[in-house]
């Protein structure tokens, strides 16, 4: 029976920073395979999978693009120090005052665990305290020698967060990297309901790379691909104690549909239209600028293209205990399948006259 709670804990339990997707895309593989007609692995390393229309119109199918980003923050090797201790910097984003204690492996030759220290507040003088912590200011001990740490380590490996998938109450989770690894679920929710959903347009189906270090691999999809229409799949803020209500998007009420000059007015209202009509439940999500997300790089690919963003609502991004709902993601990918099913040459021709 296929569940997507079972996916999402496998593929946040393995690793995949960006630059270095390899481990987990090898899960997502294998978890798509069987639900697709082709797949294929670009350069960059972007997974692309594809789910052959049924269009019976002498004109080529329309082609559909929905991606969510499968690398997750992470960090890389600066300086091994004397003692044995390993200096690092971020790759993407985390918040900082999150990350003493924090388990992570280092890959090296082989991998190897540690946690990540500071200076304990005990010993930190009244100034420190008021300037906050900084990455250059922590370091990862594994425990190992300065000798032995030489032999395994170098200058440029990669380091993961090291967190176990938490199921929750409610039907809710918890765990690292579920920015985006819950819109790569959300991407095999909606392959599994095109098993039963005829659609006449070809849906490409791609876990895309390198989102969290410049939208990379959603460029090199896009030009690869050359859709008529795109839809990325990402995370938005989820409601917490002392959040302004236009900030955020509640968990269990569906996903949030983006709004903005990102996206294509065509597109975002054909998006709320069809969860009305399904009767999906949907929230709306306002972004005035260009997104952080796969969808900035879509919308401006090739000649451009009509791109729309559907977000599954996330608390405490970029930390390793972000938190989703399972029923929002089912939604998700539900939406984007009835979706496609109303997408075909004459929906492409209609955009292009907006």
């Amino acid at each position: 029976m296929f569940e997507i709670g079972t996916f999402l804990k496998e593929i946040t339990e393995t690793d995949g920073v960006s630059g270095f997707e390899g481990r987990v895309a090898s899960r997502i593989e294998e978890a798509f395979s069987p639900l697709v007609d082709e797949k294929r692995v670009d350069n960059l390393g972007n997974l692309i999978f594809l789910k052959k229309g049924e269009s019976k119109a002498s004109s080529p199918p329309a082609r559909v693009l929905f991606c969510a980003h499968m690398d997750e923050i992470g960090f890389l090797i600066t300086k091994l120090e004397d003692e044995g201790f390993l200096r690092f910097t971020s790759l993407g984003g985390f918040d900082v005052r999150t990350l003493p204690g924090q388990e992570v492996t280092v890959y090296g030759t082989r991998p190897v665990k540690g946690i990540i220290g500071g200076k304990p507040p005990h010993l930190r003088r009244e100034r420190d305290k008021k300037q906050g912590l900084k990455t250059e200011n922590l370091f990862i001990d594994t425990g190992l020698s300065k000798e032995e740490v030489k032999e395994v380590i170098q200058v440029g490996s990669a380091v993961a967060i090291h967190r176990s998938y938490l199921p929750l109450l409610q039907n809710s989770a918890a765990g690292k990297a579920l920015d985006d690894r819950a819109g790569v679920a959300v991407l095999l929710q909606c392959a599994n309901e095109l098993e039963s959903v005829r659609h006449e347009a070809d849906v490409y189906l791609v876990a895309t790379v390198q989102e969290e270090v410049g939208v990379r691999g959603a460029v090199v999809a896009t030009y690869g691909i050359s859709p008529d229409v795109g839809v990325a799949v990402d995370v938005c803020h989820g409601d917490f104690p002392g959040a302004l209500e236009h900030e955020v998007s509640k968990l269990n009420k569906g996903p949030a549909i983006v709004a903005g000059p990102n996206i294509h007015p065509g597109i975002g209202e054909r998006l709320v239209r069809v969860a009305r009509e399904y009767q999906l439940p949907y929230q709306h999500e306002l972004s005035p600028g260009p997104t952080g997300t796969d969808a900035r790089a879509m919308q401006v690919s090739l000649e451009g293209i009509p791109t729309g963003l559907v977000s599954v609502p996330l608390r405490y991004m970029h930390t390793s205990v972000e938190l989703v709902s399972i029923n929002d993601i089912r939604t998700a990918g539900r939406l984007l399948a009835y979706f496609a099913r109303g997408i075909n040459r004459s929906f492409v021709e209609e955009l292009t006259c907006l």
